[in-house]
């Protein structure tokens, strides 16, 4: 399935936060969204999953309105990984990851094989398996966020929603969530503060700034050395990366771009 965001208005706490936003997130590929703290991505994505409702404007699904879905049948078609990770689960890691099969059971009704076989492939998936008995709350951050990642794949959805999946992980979890990723080929919609990161796992990338949509195609095509400078004020090179030949960028981590002072870099912080 795809996903297709048409002039997109959304607002939140009192302020239109996305306004206009078309993008596409093809059947079958990683798109990410990119954009300096502020740009509207976590609320673009709460809108895909349907947390938020827009204010005009349409989120379809292979050509149907999200909104002619009930919340059950957006349930076995997307799952969604939010920024809101949640730490109060007085449950074990499995009952947290068997929360995911909840679209696929009929009241009162336990398990059924489908059901612990899918668990239990996704606590391998993520690499929890042999912590399936411990407590949520007793684990790291990272754990968590493991576990709620096996949550989403236990949903057995057709998208992806995630936003900022690699938070909390070290460098090789990190790399090892996104060749996950990229082995399932779901299509997937997922937002990205590591630029090299997207550069390296996305098909395609759409760029957030104010609002609105600035720049979308395939990553070597839209991180350019202009568009950083212009968006995330940083001055940067974009090079061939020397182990997979993926875009590479290289940032000035002793200035940012012309143009761009402390108290700019602070308003972005609050932001």
């Amino acid at each position: 399935m795809r996903i297709d965001i048409e002039d997109l208005h959304v607002a939140y706490g009192g302020r239109t936060v996305v306004a206009g936003a078309h993008l596409l997130a093809a059947e079958g590929e990683i798109t990410g969204l990119v954009g300096p703290n502020g740009s509207g991505k976590s609320t673009l994505l709460r809108t895909v999953y349907r947390h938020l409702r827009p204010i005009t404007g349409r989120v379809l699904l292979s050509g149907t309105d999200l909104r002619e879905l009930t919340p059950v049948q957006t349930a076995r078609h997307v799952a969604p990984l939010p920024q809101e990770r949640g730490g109060d689960f007085e449950l074990t890691v499995r009952e947290v990851v068997a929360m995911g099969r909840t679209p696929y059971k009929r009241a009162f009704t336990g398990e059924d094989a489908t059901g612990r076989d899918t668990i239990a492939r996704a606590l391998i998936e993520v690499g929890m398996d042999g912590r399936a008995n411990r407590r949520f709350t007793e684990l790291s951050g990272g754990e968590r966020q493991r576990v709620l990642l096996a949550r989403a794949f236990a949903q057995n959805p057709d998208v992806l929603v995630l936003d900022e999946p690699t938070n909390h992980l070290d460098v090789r979890h990190q790399v090892e969530l996104l060749a996950l990723l990229r082995a399932r080929r779901r299509t997937t919609l997922v937002s990205l503060h590591d630029l090299n990161a997207a550069a390296s796992v996305c098909d395609r990338l759409h760029v957030l700034h104010g609002g609105t949509v600035v720049a979308s195609g395939p990553p070597r095509q839209v991180l350019t050395p202009a568009l950083l400078a212009e968006v995330f004020g940083v001055r940067a090179a974009v090079v061939d990366h020397p182990l997979t030949g993926d875009p590479l960028i290289a940032f000035d981590h002793r200035a940012p771009a012309d143009g761009v002072v402390g108290e700019d870099l602070a308003a972005a912080a609050e932001a």
